[in-house]
């Protein structure tokens, strides 16, 4: 998955343009939720036993400040809430945005 063309925050949404044209509008609060971090998901040992994470399923208020890219294939978020350990692959935020849109993502 290429890069998107452009990312801004608009309001209280990632807005994010695709190199195909393609617009998505992320809100924060769910972005924040979809976090791919350990600290959100937990990690699991050899046997598949869960360790961490959390079960909080909403972020109330919770914005993004900021983010820098990482490499060629991500984005890092810094979230009013302090979070900001969660590594998002421009597929993986192309997949969030097809679901914020009420798609089903390929």
């Amino acid at each position: 998955m290429n890069a998107p063309q452009r990312i801004e925050l608009i309001g209280e949404e990632i807005a994010l343009l695709w190199p195909d044209g393609t617009e998505h509008y992320i809100p924060c609060e769910r972005l924040r939720t979809w976090s791919p971090s350990a600290e959100n998901t937990g990690e699991r040992d050899l046997m598949g036993r869960q360790y961490g994470g959390t079960n909080q399923k909403s972020f109330p208020g919770v914005m993004v400040r900021s983010w820098r890219p990482i490499g060629g294939y991500a984005y890092q978020f810094d979230f009013s809430d302090g979070h900001n350990t969660g590594i998002f692959s421009f597929d993986y935020l192309f997949k969030l945005g097809e679901v914020a849109a009420g798609k089903e993502p390929n």
